[in-house]
């Protein structure tokens, strides 16, 4: 069981940087919400936000960009039916706050019986799976700068071949304060920061790309030493081996995935499609498919929102509702779908913690936090063993997806060709094409190794981006189309 302790101390830091210096107190809020019930309205809420962020890039050992923003405001929205209407500014002041709850509470009639009453303060339960520091803070900008070129110097450390390094370096301390038409309070503190790191590796005139990187809920001294070498090496190991790779052989094959990043494939391809509004319209693949198989057996997928200090998680979601651990498909059956209180009030189920917003500017709705498949019993090696002629691809660059067929395309930025159970040369170029429902059915091999990816996943959807997280272990799928250029 949480204490309420550390959720006071968030809606303390949220009133210090939200309300007291404009003049406004919770009384204000419930005030606001008010004149909005004062029209027939399913919900309603209001969504402050104080956003700090810093960024700093290196290139060929020079500092190329070094920036700093602060950003706040607030959003305003009233429901009736399926029906949204909302507005928001960044002028955090009573008068706006109350000219933006007349203006939406016009998307439906006005209520009989005179003035609403002023809902009673509650204080909404949250979970604690981050400090609440500003990472901006946790080293000087010298020490920024010279984490940055410290990885620099051990990537062209690493083979004569790098001949060019590029790093940046993100921090951002996001404060959110949410007040609900019931009278509901919540507040979160989120850290988030991410290195990233590309190479480029040339060989006889040919070149080749590299990358990786990482982060999560917590402040700039993860980036150790070990830390930072684990991320060249990665980078440098993709970089020199695609300048050993080969045309991709193509047509349709046994595909084996890699741990961690890979899971990416899952997040697009079956998450999405697992995203209440989706469904709600039956414009998904998934749509009205609970309680039936929709996966092979052992095929567990979650959506966990809880995992201590990943960039997915939260500590509630940006509609105030604490994060939870949702099993979406158990052993191939399909169990729920992820979802934000509008559509979860019009599914007639409850929300999952999944309501989520890229800033004040925007309105929730259903996303993922932090999206895997659990493992299964055997060991990565036995699975690449047990592929006569097919594919065993460990990174994904991009990929997109159709929600309503859920057809999608993903493009292979590291991958080996594998006969007879050995690994015989990497490859380049393989795209891997299928629909994910049916890629679900054609899973036929779980590895034990189950990893969540390094922390850098960022998602869009409807014009908007946040923060996710990804994983799986290492898969084996069987009929899958691989588009290439060999032969």
């Amino acid at each position: 069981m949480i204490s309420r302790e550390p959720t006071l101390e968030r809606l303390e830091t949220a009133r210090r940087m939200l309300l007291e210096p404009f003049g406004l107190d919770e009384t204000h809020l419930l005030r606001a919400l008010a004149e909005i019930a004062a029209h027939q309205i399913d919900d309603a809420d209001l969504y402050f936000q104080y956003t700090r962020s810093e960024g700093w890039s290196l290139e060929e050992g020079i500092v190329k960009t070094g920036s700093f923003s602060i950003d706040q405001g607030v959003g305003v929205r009233a429901v009736s039916g399926e029906k949204t209407a909302f507005a928001y500014s960044d002028d955090i002041s009573e008068a706006s706050l109350l000219d933006a709850a007349r203006t939406v509470r016009t998307i439906s009639a006005a209520r009989r019986g005179g003035r609403v009453k002023v809902p009673s303060r509650k204080v909404a339960s949250s979970r604690s799976l981050y400090e609440g520091l500003d990472p901006i803070a946790t080293l000087d900008s010298t020490e920024k700068v010279q984490l940055l070129e410290r990885a620099e110097k051990l990537a062209r450390a690493k083979d004569p071949r790098i001949v060019q390094v590029m790093a940046g370096l993100a921090s951002e301390w996001d404060v959110v304060l949410v007040a609900r038409a019931d009278g509901t309070v919540a507040a979160d503190v989120r850290p988030l920061v991410r290195m990233s790191l590309t190479v480029i590796a040339e060989q006889n005139g040919r070149r080749e790309v590299g990358s990786f990187g990482g982060g999560g809920r917590f402040g700039l001294g993860y980036f150790s030493d070990e830390v930072v070498t684990e991320y060249v090496d990665a980078a440098c190991r993709a970089a020199l081996t695609n300048l050993e790779s080969r045309p991709a052989p193509a047509g349709e094959m046994t595909v084996v995935l890699g741990s961690g990043w890979p899971g990416i494939l899952l997040h697009e391809a079956i998450g999405h499609g697992l995203e209440g509004d989706f469904n709600r319209k039956g414009s998904s693949a998934f749509s009205g498919r609970i309680g039936k198989r929709v996966a092979a057996k052992g095929v567990t997928v979650l959506d966990d929102g809880t995992i201590s200090d990943r960039r997915g998680s939260l500590n509630i979601d940006d509609e105030g509702n604490a994060s939870q651990r949702n099993v979406l498909i158990e052993d191939g059956i399909l169990r729920g779908y992820i979802q934000d209180s509008l559509n979860a009030r019009l599914m007639g189920v409850a929300p999952t913690g999944n309501g989520r917003r890229e800033s004040y500017a925007h309105v929730p709705m259903p996303r993922m936090t932090n999206t895997y498949m659990l493992g299964g019993e055997k060991s990565p090696d036995e699975i690449v063993a047990s592929i006569k002629k097919g594919l065993y691809a460990t990174n994904f660059g991009g990929g997109q997806v159709d929600i309503t067929s859920g057809k999608f395309v993903f493009s292979a930025s590291e991958a080996f060709w594998v006969e007879n159970g050995k690994i015989q040369y990497p490859v380049k170029g393989a795209t891997i094409v299928g629909n994910g429902p049916d890629a679900l059915t054609r899973v036929t091999m779980i590895g034990d190794d189950m990893r969540l990816d390094s922390g850098v996943g960022t998602c869009g959807k409807e014009g908007q981006s946040v923060p996710v997280g990804v994983g799986q272990p290492t898969l084996r799928i069987d009929g899958l189309t691989v588009g290439g250029t060999g032969g």
